[in-house]
């Protein structure tokens, strides 16, 4: 028995050596042995030769399922006016008028809608090529070959048995250090020092929790990180992206008040740092709460205000309408774009699938998060620019730079209905194109008249 506990007081010397040596220490002051490095490259080279047997398989056993692509329909990329053009071009009909062979234009589009829309398909995991040895991943696997299974099998018991219990450890240090480490440099009074530690606190929790999910972060372009009295815009995929931004550097956060532990942490953030919390009341106030963000932007001396215009997570594949209310405010915007890597593990979060305690197991029995951030060149708007078109223009060049598509529709969708604007929108165009050809067409018709002898 004293052999038993021996064995088990030495194993727990050397995790304790592991996690606060080899992990938290070079954290705390954003260094990297490398372990993580190697142990991405070790899953490449895996997933390639899963890769490998997978498609083997599928031309040696014709039962085993073909992944579908992502998209089923190929879409026109043409506007309205072009494509019925080609619709009235391939009947002989001349524009101008209504013709009836226009309904088909509208009867293709809402098919094509109901078979496979743009917004549906944007609030559900993306799918991969191939298997990433994830039991989640692939709703269709059957037996290839023993090899195969034993690596899936070896995995479960790496993720499961090894990784979770590391990562829900640095998971649950790093929270406690956040709630006691702010409350304490809340006691002090305001001073530079006081912001420093304040500082100090946060990128040290941010960082030992971003090793407690194996995130592996590649920042690129960070002469265009957001400075102090900016506004700091990004795509959102999940709750994870405020922690792979705060890596790199401190943000006012902006957010509802909760109850429970993250009202907890909120309070305890909020004695150190001037984060923006609103009561569920004060949400429903957009006056209000423009108000409060102007005033933090107005004092140049706040840390940068971190939001997600989107409003809504997005499965990382698109970029969805930005609300104009973060660009109401005024000050430089600062776009950020965060591009995850499926392979290692998909960090959506589909909050009307899984809670955040479910999505938290799933994030920390994945591979690893692997992460591309881009800070863009800071923006700020045009003359004679409004707040939406501003907000359509950061959104285009989140999208552009981490090639993602860029959608005009609203995240609201997720759990509401179409708005009757976007319907008149549509009515409004087609009414245009009629009256914009008929008015052409009676211009040209009284110049054809010809002058009287």
């Amino acid at each position: 028995m004293e052999d038993v506990w021996s064995v088990a007081a030495g194993v727990f010397q050397v995790w304790m050596f592991v996690v606060l040596f080899l992990i938290m220490l070079p954290a705390m002051f954003g260094l990297s042995l490398g372990v993580t490095g190697v142990y991405i490259q070790i899953l490449v080279k895996i997933l390639e030769w899963a890769t490998v047997r997978i498609q083997r398989g599928q031309q040696e056993q014709p039962s085993v399922p073909i992944p579908l692509p992502n998209g089923i329909i190929e879409r026109a990329e043409g506007s309205m006016e072009e494509e019925l053009e080609q619709l009235r071009s391939s009947r002989s009909l001349a524009g101008g008028e209504f013709a009836l062979s226009d309904v088909f234009y509208f009867y293709k589009n809402g098919l094509e809608s109901i078979v496979d829309d743009q917004v549906t398909q944007r609030f559900s995991s993306e799918e991969l090529a191939s298997w990433n040895l994830l039991t989640r991943t692939n709703q269709n696997f059957r037996y290839i070959s023993l090899r195969l299974t034993v690596i899936w099998g070896l995995g479960v018991f790496i993720r499961y048995g090894v990784l979770f219990p590391l990562r829900l450890m640095l998971a649950i240090i790093g929270l406690t250090w956040l709630v006691l480490g702010t409350t304490l440099v809340g006691c002090l009074s305001e001073s530079s020092v006081k912001n420093w530690l304040s500082e100090l606190v946060h990128l040290t929790c941010y960082r030992i929790c971003a090793r407690g999910l194996s995130a592996t972060i590649t920042y690129h372009n960070k002469e265009n990180r957001p400075q102090k009295g900016g506004i700091c815009v990004a795509n959102h995929t999940t709750p994870i992206d405020v922690v792979i931004l705060a890596n790199d550097g401190c943000y006012a956060m902006v957010g509802q008040v909760h109850g429970g532990l993250l009202g907890v942490i909120q309070r305890s953030m909020l004695r150190s740092c001037p984060h923006v919390w609103f009561e569920r009341s004060e949400m429903r106030d957009r006056h209000a709460v423009t108000s409060r963000l102007r005033a933090h932007v107005a004092a140049k001396t706040k840390l940068p205000i971190l939001i997600f215009p989107e409003g809504t997570c997005i499965n990382n594949t698109s970029v969805m309408m930005f609300k104009k209310g973060s660009f109401e405010i005024g000050g430089t915007i600062y776009p950020v774009t965060i591009k995850y890597d499926p392979r290692f593990g998909d960090a959506f979060w589909n909050s009307s699938k899984f809670n955040m305690v479910s999505y938290l197991l799933r994030m920390m029995t994945s591979w690893a998060i692997v992460v591309n951030v881009w800070y863009l060149p800071p923006m700020t708007i045009q003359e004679g620019e409004d707040a939406a078109q501003f907000a359509n223009r950061v959104k285009s060049a989140i999208a552009h730079q981490g090639g993602l598509l860029d959608l005009a529709w609203d995240g609201g969708l997720k759990r509401g209905k179409v708005k009757d604007s976007f319907k008149e929108e549509q009515q409004k165009m087609y009414s245009s194109i009629i009256v914009g050809h008929n008015r052409l067409g009676s211009e040209q018709g009284c110049g054809d008249v010809p002058e009287e002898q």
